[in-house]
């Protein structure tokens, strides 16, 4: 061990830690982490981006793909506050991510000095731990157990506080060696109970989804449900944990779900939720598995044992990783004929039915468009979008090949936080390199279009539609419903969005009719920058089943 700055010591635990990336916005507060990424450039690539939100939802991004923490760099106050958004969403995504922020010297503390926030009492309520180093020769240790709490149980967002005086200081401290998530297997008692209960059952349903999933777990839980021929649903934007294309899929259980599949979760007798926390999305706002006390039998597996029996009393609760309880379930032993083989191809046969759309007004096809990118994607091309009911055509109609295929092709934010798509799209181009689409809603794409200068600046490259409707359509959608032709704050005006792309180094171009589509499409593949497509859709195309006039009349009728 030699002295160095304990900026550049941080860097090193960070690379220890496995971290090949870094997003930020740079700040005088951490100058000497700065210094350590230059210094170890050769490890570790600090993506400069161009706001603190953008460069939070780039990390949590990077967690998802990964299953290891991302890594994010703010500055002091106005950072930290703005990289609040991303710690959200990895908290309610229950992604791995660690926060660091370059915070006031020491002797300045508690002043209320330039910038200075109280991050205990911000970042409390949305992240697993928050904790401020002020001893230099302790961070291999800090750095360290952010890592295995990020990682370990429900993962989750980490923040640590650096003061400026800290990382400046010389120490002679050495990394940490690298922490891995513990593994956490179902005991033979429970895996007896749920082999019991199935055999009770008569309309079982598994749902799958919620983090830490991997190819191998992925696998295991296609064979167990091939071996008991169990229908399997996604939870809400985790459509990439079972293969959408195999013969038990039966669907997503999130918002905008198909109504027979909500009709099926509140018939089946037996639910066996693996991974998911059951939150409000996934629930349908706790109707369709009623809480606290399921009229459904319920077996809840989750990797934290502070989720069970935090919103519903399950019959059989399990605490065990995604990794160790797939590899369980895997071995549990199947009769040779089960009572539930009609209602599992019932549950599929919902589904893709669910796949026809109905049809709708105006010049582009929607269901038409997602399926030329089906057509045209690569099997391995990863998908984005944020928030919005624009997000809803990609979550009906596109069919992910599933984790079990090997690779994560779904970055959605469950929080449903708007602007998450671009910068997760370019996160992923940066540190993959695959094709990234991103689908995005005019509202949404401006809450973190100045990403495309980080893309630019990295040399990523992603495909983004733009659907452009004039408004908030997801707010105008529910105002329809509730205070119908009262439109206060959901109408936009635009910019020329293919012109701004075009103004940041991406291709942009525009279209107004399905017929253009494939050519705009094919193009984007095949050239080497960026391409924005902006397509102008029918205002009353609100969403993949009614439009905002029928949704308006429904709800005058009712008044």
């Amino acid at each position: 061990m030699t002295q160095q700055l304990a900026g550049h010591l941080l860097v090193e635990c960070l690379i220890e830690q496995g971290a090949e990336f870094a997003f930020g916005v740079p700040g005088e507060s951490y100058l000497a982490v700065l210094d350590g990424f230059h210094a170890h450039q050769d490890k570790i690539k600090f993506v400069i981006c161009r706001q603190e939100g953008g460069a939070a939802f780039m990390a949590e991004a990077h967690g998802k793909l990964t299953g290891r923490p991302g890594i994010c760099c703010v500055t002091r106050g106005p950072g930290a506050t703005n990289a609040s958004i991303g710690v959200h969403a990895a908290f309610q995504d229950s992604t791995p991510m660690v926060l660091l922020v370059g915070d006031v010297a020491s002797d300045a503390r508690d002043r209320e000095a330039f910038q200075e926030v109280d991050y205990f009492s911000f970042f409390g309520p949305l992240a697993k731990r928050v904790e401020r180093i002020d001893d230099a020769r302790r961070i291999p240790e800090y750095v360290a157990r952010a890592f295995a709490t990020a990682m370990n149980g429900r993962p989750g967002p980490v923040v640590l506080v650096l003061p400026e005086d800290m990382l400046t200081q010389t120490v002679d401290a050495a990394p940490l060696p690298r922490v891995e998530p513990v593994q956490t297997f179902i005991g033979p008692e429970p895996l007896q109970r749920l082999r019991e209960l199935l055999l009770k059952a008569e309309r079982p349903l598994i749902i799958a989804g919620g983090s830490g999933w991997t190819p191998p777990s992925a696998q295991a839980l296609q064979r167990f449900a091939e071996r008991w021929q169990l229908p399997v649903t996604n939870a809400f934007r985790f459509q990439d944990t079972f293969d959408n294309h195999h013969a038990l899929y039966a669907g997503d259980v999130g918002i905008g779900i198909n109504p027979q599949l909500a009709a099926r979760v509140k018939g089946s007798d037996l639910i066996i939720a693996i991974g998911p926390r059951l939150g409000e999305a996934t629930t349908a706002g706790y109707t369709l598995i009623e809480a606290p006390r399921p009229k459904q039998k319920l077996v809840h597996i989750h990797a934290s044992a502070e989720e069970l029996g935090r919103v519903y009393q399950a019959d059989l609760a399990i605490n065990a990783t995604m990794n160790a309880a797939a590899l369980s379930l895997d071995g549990l032993a199947a009769p040779t004929a089960t009572p539930w083989q009609v209602w599992t191809q019932a549950c599929h046969a919902d589904y893709v039915a669910n796949l026809e759309p109905q049809p709708l007004p105006g010049d582009i096809d929607m269901p038409a468009i997602v399926a030329l990118l089906q057509q045209h994607l690569p099997p391995d091309a990863v998908l984005t979008n944020g928030a919005g009911n624009f997000a809803s055509w990609v979550h009906r109609f596109f069919r992910h090949h599933g984790l079990a295929r090997g690779l994560k092709t779904q970055l959605a934010p469950t929080l449903g936080a708007m602007g998450y798509g671009v910068p997760a799209g370019i996160a992923a181009a940066i540190t993959t390199g695959r094709v990234v689409f991103t689908m995005a809603g005019d509202g949404d794409f401006l809450m973190n279009g100045q990403e495309l200068a980080t893309a630019v600046l990295h040399g990523a490259k992603t495909i983004i539609v733009l659907l452009n409707n004039g408004m908030y359509g997801t707010i105008r959608m529910h105002q329809e419903k509730e205070y119908p032709r009262h439109v206060s704050g959901s109408q936009l005006h635009n910019p020329d969005f293919a012109a701004l792309a075009r103004a940041y180094g991406y291709f942009g171009a525009r279209i107004t009719h399905t017929a253009q589509f494939e050519a705009e499409l094919l193009a984007a593949l095949a050239r080497q920058e960026g391409t924005l497509i902006e397509v102008m859709l029918d205002p009353e195309v609100i969403t993949t089943r009614a439009t905002l006039s029928s949704i308006t009349n429904a709800s005058l009728q009712k008044k």
